[in-house]
């Protein structure tokens, strides 16, 4: 049971007032008599706001349900949606054009095209492998990966395989940076002379390509990225090679979301004091993870900046990325704090602690934001009501930090309907501040059928990626951004590579987000951030974006038209094999959620493909079945006994993990079992059709159990 200390009239966990005043005030220059009675004052003016826009989102909900169903399984037209969400204040008028006026961006934001990670940040390790990913070897991620076929074996070196990966890597670079007289294959030395790259087989084709070097190595600059030829006539790969290369080393994720939200399993003040423990040792600079790795202790801690020559003088790089941090939305409470015998927002106090543990980094050596400002991801916000909402939330932080106005910037997440539909209003209300707008299939897709849920059963949900709504809402998201003045401001993202064994596969495929005009786009790993900065040098994203923003924007029409299944009859066996696949997904994310703690992991799906799962993609799974539930395609009979089939697999799956407890066993003891369930039977009630409060109650009810 959590300690309350009655801390200037709001209840505050011992451990977590203990935390703050013990290991985050010192070192900002606020001292625990002052930032209290204001933490307490912010807290209690701004949670009835915060109720009145969730009630907001019911009181609409239920409007649209009761007009669905009416319609009785016909869809309206785009048109006849269009004036019904008129009506209803849903929709709004779109703002007279403007362009944004954010200062003070970092230029990892603002000018330079990349790769982005997202990793829970409670995890130590995956976050500093994270920071760490500024820089990737490109023969490794080539060599361990399936990108020339079948993964090697754990043992020894392939010789063969080594050779391919050296052949793969100088064809890239005659790509990027072409030498005038041959092919980097033939060259048997690098050298400077005179500020120039000077080779056997010519110099640079375009000289000004040359960024820098250190001893031998050669530093190229192509598209903003960096890309290091890495001279070591000592290193295994380097004595065997004619011209002494033993790695390429990319600039890869530019950019890294630390994640308070939806990878995270945060419940209580225990957990969530890890949370932010850990993000201070990032802006502390102090983080470290200590773990056995091939059998021998490993400690892991920030990489150091990079220093090259240059014609100038010397050239420094950051050695990590910059670094956001994801809070959570307006939804959610925990107990970690009370206001009134209630719990408090987790928003509003994320907000206050991630900026408050930011100080450390803007008045320490800034090694995360050479600007000084604080980078805040704030996701699942439902319109321009809520992200202004956001906004004064962020004044008052600043007011109660002593910030500089604006200093704290967000990024606003795409993944709602009412967001998508009023993507430039919702911009205008953060237009001073806002630095980072992305796409969100499944949140999106999520939202998309419980916002429909009464209308009728939706398209299966392999069908989702080629709906009509689908490929407008992603135009659109580049077209505001575009027409607000995002180009050379702020960063148009786009969603996550899920499979992250199939690096070929994303190689081939995900190019077409920066081909789409985003200045980033998510991926799983260090390695797939490597892999996917290939794409960022054949592609000129600031180009991209100037071609398009000439085109025709998205039609709201599209977006509007909802993905209902009218007139269509599925067999049997794709009934059972999409209920199956669903439950399957859901079953195997949410016995880790709940058992074990862990948010975002690689779970295996129903024909033992690893996919990144989180609760978005929980989200999408649990509110596909509630809906075909919902409209008699499947009975709760054939759900429940779906769910009891597909934890058989599931406790296979994980029979080799000794902390994993089996669901077979005991169905109804399993407090996981139970919670997968009411994410089904329950979904269709559930808040915008989230996943997080029924997950935060199974897993608060297992801890006190324990």
């Amino acid at each position: 049971m959590a300690k309350y200390e009655l801390t200037s009239g709001i209840e505050v966990d011992g451990d977590l007032k203990s935390f703050i005043e013990r290991d985050v005030l010192p070192g900002t220059g606020i001292d625990a008599a002052a930032f209290w009675p204001g933490f307490s004052k912010l807290m209690r003016e701004l949670t009835p706001e915060n109720k009145r826009l969730l009630r907001k989102r019911e009181d609409l909900q239920v409007l649209i349900d009761e007009r669905n169903a009416e319609l009785a399984g016909q869809p309206p037209s785009p048109a006849e949606e269009e004036a019904f969400l008129r009506e209803i204040s849903y929709l709004v008028d779109a703002p007279a054009p403007f362009t944004i006026g954010t200062t003070d961006v970092d230029p990892e934001i603002a000018l330079i095209a990349g790769p982005q990670l997202v990793v829970p940040v409670n995890n130590a390790r995956y976050a500093l492998n994270a920071l760490n990913a500024r820089w990737g070897s490109l023969y490794d991620a080539l060599y361990g990966t399936d990108m020339l076929g079948a993964p090697p074996a754990a043992a020894g070196y392939d010789r063969d395989r080594g050779a391919r990966v050296i052949a793969w890597g100088r064809a890239f670079l005659d790509e990027i940076a072409p030498l005038d007289g041959g092919s980097h294959a033939n060259v048997t030395a690098y050298r400077i002379e005179d500020g120039r790259l000077v080779t056997d087989r010519g110099g640079l084709a375009d000289p000004v390509l040359l960024a820098g070097w250190r001893g031998e190595s050669i530093l190229l600059r192509h598209n903003d990225l960096h890309v290091e030829i890495v001279i070591d006539r000592n290193h295994m790969i380097g004595r065997d090679d004619k011209a002494g290369v033993a790695d390429i080393l990319l600039e890869s994720a530019i950019t890294a979301i630390m994640d308070c939200e939806d990878s995270v399993a945060a419940v209580d003040a225990e957990e969530k004091i890890q949370v932010y423990r850990n993000w201070l040792g990032l802006m502390k600079g102090d983080l470290a993870a200590r773990f056995d790795k091939g059998g021998r202790p490993v400690e892991r801690r920030a990489e150091p900046d990079r220093s090259f020559e240059c014609p100038d003088g010397t050239l420094t790089l950051k050695g990590r990325s910059l670094l956001f941090v994801r809070n959570v939305g307006h939804l959610m409470t925990n107990p970690m704090l009370r206001i009134d015998g209630e719990e408090a927002h987790e928003g509003l106090a994320d907000a206050v602690f991630t900026s408050l543990i930011a100080l450390h980094d803007i008045k320490g050596d800034r090694a995360n934001s050479a600007t000084g400002s604080i980078y805040i991801v704030k996701p699942k916000m439902h319109g321009p009501e809520e992200a202004a909402f956001a906004g004064r939330l962020f004044d008052r932080t600043e007011d109660l930090l002593g910030l500089p106005r604006h200093t704290i910037k967000i990024g606003v997440m795409d993944e709602e309907r009412r967001t998508s539909v009023n993507l430039a209003a919702v911009i205008a209300e953060v237009r001073d501040r806002i630095v980072f707008i992305n796409t969100g299939f499944l949140d999106r897709t999520g939202d998309e059928i419980h916002t429909s849920m009464k209308l009728g059963p939706m398209i299966r949900k392999g069908e989702m990626k080629n709906a009509a709504w689908l490929k407008a809402y992603e135009d659109n998201n580049v077209d505001v951004g575009l027409a607000c003045g995002f180009a050379g401001r702020a960063q148009i993202g786009k969603g996550m590579w899920a499979m992250p064994d199939l690096m070929a596969d994303m190689v081939e495929q995900k190019i077409v987000h920066p081909r789409s005009g985003a200045d980033t786009a998510w991926v799983p790993s260090p390695t797939a951030a490597t892999l996917h900065a290939i794409h960022y040098h054949r592609v000129d994203v600031t180009a991209r974006q100037q071609a398009l923003a000439a085109r025709e924007p998205a039609r709201l029409h599209d977006i509007l038209t909802i993905p209902v299944a009218a007139g269509r009859n599925w067999n049997a066996d794709e009934v059972r094999q999409e209920l199956e696949n669903n439950v399957q997904s859901i079953l195997g994310y949410v016995v880790r959620w709940i058992d074990q703690g862990i948010g975002c992991s690689k779970v295996p799906d129903i024909h033992d493909v690893g996919l990144m799962e989180d609760r978005a993609t929980c989200r999408i799974s649990s509110q596909h079945v509630a809906n075909w539930l919902l409209h008699g395609i499947i009975t709760k009979d054939e759900v429940e006994a779906a769910l009891k089939r597909m934890a058989a697999i599931v406790d296979r799956q994980n029979e080799a993990d000794p902390g994993y407890r089996a669901m077979g066993a005991d169905f109804a003891g399993s407090t996981a079992f139970k919670a997968a369930s009411a994410l089904i039977l329950e979904g269709g009630t559930q808040p915008s059709g989230y996943t997080e409060p029924l997950l935060h109650a199974h897993r608060l009810a297992l801890k006190a159990e324990a």
